[in-house]
């Protein structure tokens, strides 16, 4: 996730100190700030990352895992908007900076399309709580650091740029605009457009809502995908109202008899810490615990450097203030994630839009995490929007995460091809954690055929060791007499 570059306001803007408590605590008036900024950057927070509502709902709720069993999307609804108000409210205090936390889009398709097809939803979700307290324990003992240092930087930038092609593509296969063909073993190719053309009222709203988002974004519109989204529904809902369509998919665009409803939490706690050990092998579980922590923990330490850079906050040393605190938190939400069914959460980077908008403090997360707890009551009016209207988002979050591709310096072909093979093998491959294996094993091998194997850090070889065994699972079993 990805906002545009904002600046500081220039120091002659800064407001007299003014005492009180609260300031004191957040330190509002020490940092140039004032209450005003603090609650218009915490509007422009929420309405940037609002859409996570929607989209995480449906990528959870439209999977099956092991068993045949999808999620409630209503109380998935209920899960991500209680944990976005929860860890947003705690890193506000905890953290003191801007930084709002909800379910990280990325991670969410790893637990819907890698994970859950595995096994249950209790033992995925008890995976990422797994995640949680691992990620917790490299804070603690500073490990986390160190593992972040033996990945190199291309690699990083490339599993989130293959995150977004993989992001995109669910996109326009949910919504119908990429379809699988049937006759796939006869056919030249596997997929096609639509049903070979794009037909049907679903199909002009998601159109629509493309070219919509992608202006909006364009133009730099704070808010454009939730704006879209919104937009796009209200179209949908007049369609269905005056068109005869048989099927929009998971969620029909009807307007509710009542708008507020009380929350749905059961699926609070329902989670299997060790279950998932029963369903995979052991090397199996390693892969998708390690596949989560990483997509979390680059993401998290980037978006964390950046927004606090953004403003102005890092200290002489160009260091994050109070940084433990904030990655602890971090790692908690996702274990919270875990625990209620709403995959892991994280930091977003759409919180520079409220630095962008003035927030300096914690204060700002005050007004968003109130507004995602107001969002738990509004579950009747968030269920209404059809994938052809939220999907278009999906398809644009693939483009922001994309940028990150103009980093690589593919001149260098002992990293170019390995972050190459890491982009293409996620959407290729419909898994995220194939991705991540290509470009580690790719590279180990490339630097030690060029004399180079001393580059590589141990952790990279013992990962690139793990996922060759992963890729080889079938050969070594039938070596070995397992099957």
């Amino acid at each position: 996730m990805h906002a545009s570059p904002t600046s500081p306001p220039p120091p002659d803007t800064k407001p007299a100190v003014s005492g009180g408590a609260v300031d004191r605590f957040f330190r509002i008036s020490e940092r140039g700030s004032s209450y005003i900024r603090e609650i218009r950057g915490g509007f422009a927070t929420f309405f940037t990352m609002a859409y996570i509502l929607v989209l995480n709902p449906i990528i959870l709720g439209g999977a099956e895992d092991k068993f045949g069993e999808q999620l409630d999307s209503v109380q998935l609804v209920t899960a991500t908007a209680l944990v976005a108000a929860v860890m947003t409210l705690i890193m506000g205090v905890g953290g003191n900076l801007p930084l709002a936390l909800a379910a990280g889009l990325g991670i969410n398709a790893v637990v819907a399309f890698q994970i859950a097809p595995l096994m249950s939803w209790e033992d995925a979700m008890g995976l990422i709580v797994l995640e949680g307290l691992l990620i917790c324990v490299l804070v603690v003992t500073g490990l986390r650091e160190a593992i972040m240092h033996a990945i190199p930087q291309p690699l990083k930038q490339a599993i989130s740029v293959g995150i977004g092609l993989f992001i995109a593509f669910i996109g326009f296969v949910d919504a119908g605009f990429v379809t699988r063909i049937p006759d796939a073993a006869n056919s030249t190719v596997p997929v096609q457009l639509g049903t070979g053309t794009l037909t049907g009222w679903p199909m002009l709203v998601f159109c629509l809502g493309v070219l919509l988002t992608i202006v909006l974004v364009a133009r730099k519109v704070k808010g454009a995908i939730l704006i879209s989204i919104v937009l796009m529904t209200a179209v949908a809902i007049v369609i269905n109202e005056i068109a005869d369509i048989k099927a929009w998919g998971l969620t029909s665009p009807s307007i509710p008899g009542n708008p507020v409803a009380a929350p749905d939490f059961g699926l609070l706690f329902q989670f299997d810490l060790l279950g998932s050990f029963g369903q995979v092998s052991v090397l199996t579980v390693v892969l998708l615990v390690f596949t989560l922590i990483l997509s979390d923990f680059f993401d998290t330490m980037g978006t964390v450097v950046g927004v606090t850079a953004e403003a102005g906050l890092l200290d002489e040393r160009g260091q994050v203030p109070g940084l433990g605190r904030v990655l602890l938190i971090d790692g908690a939400a996702a274990v919270v994630g875990g625990a209620t069914s709403s995959s892991s959460a994280t930091t977003y980077i759409e919180s520079a839009a409220g630095v962008g908008e003035g927030a300096r403090t914690g204060f700002a997360n005050l007004v968003t995490g109130g507004l995602f707890a107001l969002a738990l009551f509004l579950t009747p009016v968030l269920t209404i929007v059809p994938m052809q209207a939220a999907a278009p988002a999906l398809v644009v979050v693939g483009f922001l995460m994309m940028t990150q591709v103009k980093h690589i310096d593919w001149d260098r072909y002992d990293v170019a091809i390995p972050a190459f093979l890491t982009v293409v093998v996620m959407p290729f491959t419909y898994s995220i954690t194939n991705g991540i294996g290509a470009g580690f094993v790719a590279y180990v091998v490339i630097k030690a055929c060029l004399g180079k194997a001393r580059e590589v850090h141990w952790l990279l070889w013992g990962t690139a060791a793990l996922f060759l065994v992963y890729f080889l699972i079938d050969p070594l079993e039938q070596v070995l007499g397992m099957q």
